[in-house]
């Protein structure tokens, strides 16, 4: 118990003796499996002065697994880009090449039209 109290910091102490410390740990989402997600690809080109990008919608799971799924694709296209909200954003059009690495890595992937 000792070692949580980073996570309490902001709390209110309590002179409740019953008062139990609720972590907000339970509110992460858990990450699918591989082959349970169903990914989806697709060029985009909305917002971005007419640069193409690749993203990758349909992931269920942690930021930090969303983010370390980011890092795998973006290093293997050698490019930038981002991970939120459950998308991954590959600068550049590399569609065929990250479904190809997703299936590699046992994900259900589709290309959507985009």
């Amino acid at each position: 118990m000792a070692s949580d109290w980073k996570e309490r910091l902001g709390t209110v102490y309590s002179t409740n003796p019953n008062f139990k410390y609720e972590s907000s740990a339970e509110d992460e989402k858990v990450t699918l499996a591989p082959g349970e997600q169903d990914l989806r690809v697709q060029l985009d080109r909305k917002q971005r002065n007419g640069k193409k990008a690749t993203l990758i919608t349909g992931f269920v799971g942690s930021d930090e697994d969303l983010k370390a799924l980011a890092k795998i694709l973006k290093v293997k296209c050698g490019v930038g880009g981002s991970a939120k909200d459950g998308e991954i954003l590959v600068q550049g059009d590399f569609c065929n090449k990250i479904i190809e690495i997703l299936k590699g890595e046992n994900y259900k992937v589709k290309r959507s039209g985009g």
